[in-house]
């Protein structure tokens, strides 16, 4: 009796330390409720055009007051902003930081290269018809003086290993001969790519050559502006000569780059500058420039397609602006038939091909330069598939 009672002691005294044990074991992995960190794949939501799910780098071309040419490159990551900016003029970096939120609103601080605060931009982002980010408004001093519009454009550069593209100047007055040289061209830093190079040479070599011929022009012999007698005055408001150059860049890929620029030169008491464009297409994976004919098959009749499409779009251009309208059938016949040196200013964009036809040739001069854009679907037939636009062809 003793004995069994005793095991019955034992047994109970078993049964209450294992529940006692379970319930420790309980207590001591329960915790309070943590909040949820976000899942390996979260969207950052952008104000213009969806998400994305890692920072994006971003490059902008524009203006700031009245005259100050800028380039600005700007790194997003959600809405936190960090990069940096340069006048083209003077070509020193200068540092920004700041965040755009979920309306667009953007606000920029800018910083020396010892860390003080010389400024802020604040502005809108949004994105243009082409889906390109433009961000306008305006800059002041960090105490809010010395206001001065500013305006930026996106640039479609997608280098995938650091390259850049900035913008290089030739800037020159002569006051015996009375010009003044102002001429921009792009050059791509940050590459080990020999075919970056040649396509930097490339455009030097053209925008050297049209400086050279100008000041050729400009000298006596050639029959340009005399100069003046020893000790004769040039009254400070006299209109000289001049050649300026801007350039747009159409398409940047690690394959192709697509520059169109636009050349104005002025030779003294002519009735109005000349304008017109120049284009360099360039192959960066054969370091060679491309003609028009190798974005088609062999035997294709690429120009009267061009020119067809061309055709259509300028006269529908001009019925639709009515009795403004400055294009008539018999120059936009003339200037975009099926010739090649109709079609010397095309570019290459991810939608299709840009033709550009300057003053005087589908139109009078103050009609100014006309744009048609090609879609490749009109040209999907005949493009070379594993030739350099294939790749844009759906």
């Amino acid at each position: 009796m003793t004995i069994n009672l005793q095991k019955q002691m034992c047994l109970a005294l078993a049964v209450i330390l294992f529940f006692g044990i379970s319930a420790c074991r309980k207590n001591s992995t329960t915790t309070e409720p943590t909040a949820a960190g976000p899942p390996e794949n979260t969207e950052r939501q952008h104000p213009e055009g969806g998400a994305t799910t890692a920072a994006e780098t971003k490059f902008f071309k524009g203006s700031i007051g009245s005259a100050l040419g800028l380039q600005m490159k700007l790194v997003r990551d959600g809405e936190k902003l960090t990069g940096s900016y340069l006048y083209q003029k003077v070509g020193k970096k200068i540092d920004v930081r700041g965040t755009v939120d979920k309306d667009g609103n953007v606000t920029l601080e800018e910083f020396d290269s010892n860390g003080k605060q010389t400024g802020v931009f604040k502005g809108l982002w949004k994105q243009d018809e082409n889906g390109a980010i433009e961000i306008a408004g305006n800059w002041t001093k960090p105490n809010g003086d010395k206001k001065a519009t500013f305006s930026l454009h996106e640039e479609p550069i997608e280098f995938s290993h650091g390259e850049e593209i900035v913008a290089q100047q030739i800037r020159e007055k002569n006051k015996k001969l009375k010009y003044e040289i102002d001429v921009e061209y792009p050059q791509v830093t940050g590459s080990v790519n020999p075919n970056f190079e040649k396509f930097n040479q490339t455009v030097r070599n053209l925008m050297n050559r049209k400086v050279a011929d100008f000041k050729k022009e400009m000298t006596p012999e050639s029959g340009g502006e005399p100069a003046p007698e020893p000790g004769s005055e040039t009254p400070s408001e006299s209109l000289g000569s001049d050649i300026t150059s801007g350039y747009t860049v159409v398409l940047a890929k690690d394959d192709l780059i697509s520059i169109e620029f636009t050349v104005s030169s002025y030779s003294a008491g002519a009735a109005h500058p000349n304008s017109y464009t120049e284009v360099i297409n360039f192959d960066l994976k054969n370091g060679k420039l491309l003609k028009l004919a190798d974005l088609f098959l062999p035997g294709a009749k690429y120009l009267q397609a061009l020119s067809t499409y061309c055709i259509q779009a300028l006269k529908k251009q001009a019925k639709a602006e009515g009795a403004d309208a400055m294009l008539d059938d018999d120059w936009i016949q003339k200037g975009a038939a099926p010739d090649l040196t109709n079609y010397d200013n095309w570019t290459i964009a991810k939608k299709g091909l840009g033709v550009t036809f300057d003053p005087y040739q589908v139109g009078p001069y103050a009609a100014g330069p006309q744009h048609v854009l090609v879609p490749y679907a009109a040209l999907k037939e005949i493009i070379k598939p594993d030739g350099p636009v294939g790749q844009f062809v759906k």
